[in-house]
């Protein structure tokens, strides 16, 4: 049995418990078990010592409450012969007369393995020294009996199961400074699971939580926190019951603390991504290098049973680029335009130009440059009347974009410019014999070198610098004329998908005191966006839709995202497409921009290779320099074979 698509549906359970009551502890785990397996879960996590109760105190030393644990560590065995979920239960093991805070793994009737919990905390509250002890270097792998069962025992154990690799840790085990994951990730394990026990205090579970995301990222793997909650004693402290789980610095799925019941999480944890990565970024594999030679693991595989849900319980945002709402979505908006600003503030400072030359068309791209190029003056203490705008009306310049465009440059307090290249292309057309009727690549082309020209012109006119407006959308399909838009002297949109463009535009309307400003910013961005270089409609409106040839850039940024940041195939990247989009496009409609985004992002890399220089934004980029090498004459038939089989 394999993965779900890469996926595997794990949970981390918060259950109702009973301190010392075994018996009622364990119908709990099973009810709750067979809950989850008919929700496709593989895996579940349990607290720490959920089978006895965490709080037992001195009773855990009582020898009726050890062996009632055993037999009841024995029905759950017996019980795992029904149910298609690997277990990971809490428990209070005895092993060479001493007493261990375990982890028991449990499925198909058989019992996989026991984790004694590492660092055993002798301060405060938890003062656990008092009744178990750290596992010493003998007993790093060796053998415990259960109810007559001789089971594997120790920290250096992975469990496998639907070729996924599980690490087992337990609640103190992730605060020290080294935790045991860290050794287990490297090792090969793709999740961590954590049992855990953690009282409530002011502040401790907004620490929790980051801790539980960073120590995910740092392993770069799935990371499931089960902590114990209802039930237990509150002699001294309170449980909330958590259960987190998070991946590679990701929190998917957490439960509502505080209840008066059982609760759990689930989530699909992606496999394939955090693979992936491990592969990618070299470092890992570097750290890798440094374990030490003493610590080796042994891989103790769980036979699979059957599931049939194909299904996938994963939030997949449709604009993985753009900011989740939120309080810190101001935050990354300022972060993003202060790279912009910072990017271009030092290419001014390293050129001793005082001077900026964009073409402003009333359209997203240049309207976000702009902006950027107006904070970037006023930060540098510069003139705004350095800023030269030019609006260059052509064939299908609309009134709509040619008034935004005035509008903005003249609220926006920079200089500005308007020529006509009706005359010069017309002229230009007569000069190499086309005939202006033809609407072909030609003829629009012939418009945007047009306007490249009279901008680096201007910009020697001036002592000044082209400012480039066109986004990573743009790079990734090719949507740019050569050696026309395609050409600046800094790309400041360069690292900025088109999602995030008209975002960005959105978040500067929302954010300015000028009412006219406002105004003209949200009527670009419920404008249509087009190159306008075929004549309008009739009516004066816009003809040629970019959206309408290329398809809708909310998809082509989906596939970019995956097909950069994950190295996704397209079969992949379709089916997440198909979740994430459920309700907005029909399968074949993804299917068929699916194919053209690849067919465009293999035969337009030529555009990319020579692009000019521009900061990097987020984590996906296309820079030749940097973070996209490709050959210009790579086939792309491997991945339009596998768009055609969808």
């Amino acid at each position: 049995m394999t993965m779900n698509n890469g996926f595997i549906r794990v949970a981390a359970v918060a259950p109702e418990t009973r301190v010392a009551d075994v018996t009622f502890n364990v119908e709990a785990i099973k009810r709750i078990s067979t809950e989850l397996a008919s929700k496709g879960v593989r895996a579940a996590t349990f607290p720490e010592l959920c089978i006895s109760g965490y709080t037992c105190a001195d009773l855990l030393h009582q020898s009726l409450l050890l062996d009632s644990v055993e037999s009841g560590l024995d029905a759950l065995r017996e019980f795992s012969a029904e149910c298609p979920v690997m277990l990971v239960v809490g428990a209070p093991i005895r092993h060479n007369n001493s007493l261990y805070n375990c982890s028991v793994i449990i499925g198909n009737g058989e019992f996989y393995g026991v984790v004694p919990k590492t660092y055993i905390p002798d301060y405060n509250e938890f003062y656990e020294k008092r009744w178990f002890n750290s596992p010493s270097d003998a007993d790093t792998i060796s053998v415990v009996e259960i109810s007559s069962q001789f089971v594997n025992f120790g920290t250096n154990y992975l469990f496998e199961l639907d070729g996924v690799r599980f690490g087992i840790e337990v609640c103190e085990d992730l605060w020290v400074t080294i935790p045991p994951s860290s050794y287990a990730s490297l090792a090969g394990a793709d999740i961590i699971l954590n049992l855990s026990a953690s009282n409530d205090l002011i502040g401790k579970y907004a620490y929790l939580k980051s801790l539980i995301s960073q120590q995910s990222a740092r392993c770069m793997a799935g990371y499931v926190y089960a902590s114990a909650g209802f039930g237990e004693s509150t002699t001294d402290l309170v449980f909330d019951g958590k259960a987190i789980i998070a991946e590679n610095g990701t929190i998917l799925a957490s439960n509502n603390r505080w209840t008066r019941h059982e609760s759990y999480s689930i989530a699909d944890i992606d496999i394939m991504a955090i693979r992936r990565d491990r592969m990618h970024i070299r470092s890992f594999a570097d750290c890798q290098k440094h374990i030490d030679s003493a610590y080796t693991v042994e891989i103790v595989d769980i036979p699979a049973t059957t599931t049939t849900d194909s299904s996938l319980l994963r939030n997949v945002t449709r604009l993985p680029f753009v900011p989740a709402e939120g309080h810190l979505v101001d935050e990354r908006c300022e972060e993003i335009v202060n790279i912009q600003i910072s990017g271009l503030a030092q290419r001014l400072n390293a050129t001793h130009t005082k001077s900026l030359v964009i073409g402003i068309s009333g359209g997203l791209d240049s309207t976000l440059a702009l902006l950027v190029a107006t904070r970037t003056f006023d930060a540098l203490g510069l003139d705004r009347c350095g800023i030269l705008g030019v609006t260059m009306p052509g064939f299908g310049t609309t009134d709509r974009t040619h008034d935004n465009a005035v509008s903005l440059m003249n609220t926006l307090g920079v200089s500005s410019r308007e020529i006509s290249i009706v005359p010069a292309v017309n002229q230009h057309f007569s000069d190499i014999g086309h005939d202006n009727s033809v609407k072909d690549v030609t003829y629009e082309n012939s418009q945007a070198r047009e306007r490249t020209q009279l901008l680096m012109d201007i910009a020697n006119q001036t002592g000044g610098m082209v400012l480039g407006t066109g986004d990573l959308s743009e790079l990734a399909l090719g949507w740019a004329t050569y050696n026309g838009d395609h050409m600046s002297m800094y790309g400041v949109n360069a690292g900025v998908p088109k999602t995030l463009v008209k975002y960005l535009v959105r978040w500067f309307a929302s954010n300015t005191t000028n009412d006219e400003e406002r105004h003209t910013l949200l009527d670009i961005v419920d404008t249509p966006i087009s190159p306008e270089l075929i004549p309008a409609e009739k009516d004066g409106t816009i003809k040629q839709k970019t959206e309408d040839l290329v398809g809708s850039y909310e998809l082509h940024d989906f596939f970019l995202y995956y097909t950069l940041r994950y190295g996704f195939s397209p079969r992949r990247i379709y089916l997440l497409a198909r979740k994430a989009f459920d309700g907005v496009y029909g399968e074949e409609i993804i299917k068929h921009w699916l194919k053209t985004f690849f067919r465009r992002f293999f035969n337009q890399q030529f555009k990319r290779s020579c692009m000019p220089d521009g900061p990097k934004v987020g984590s996906v980029c296309l820079s030749p320099r940097g973070d996209w090498r490709m050959p210009s004459d790579a086939s792309s038939a491997l991945w339009m074979k596998e768009c055609e089989e969808l």
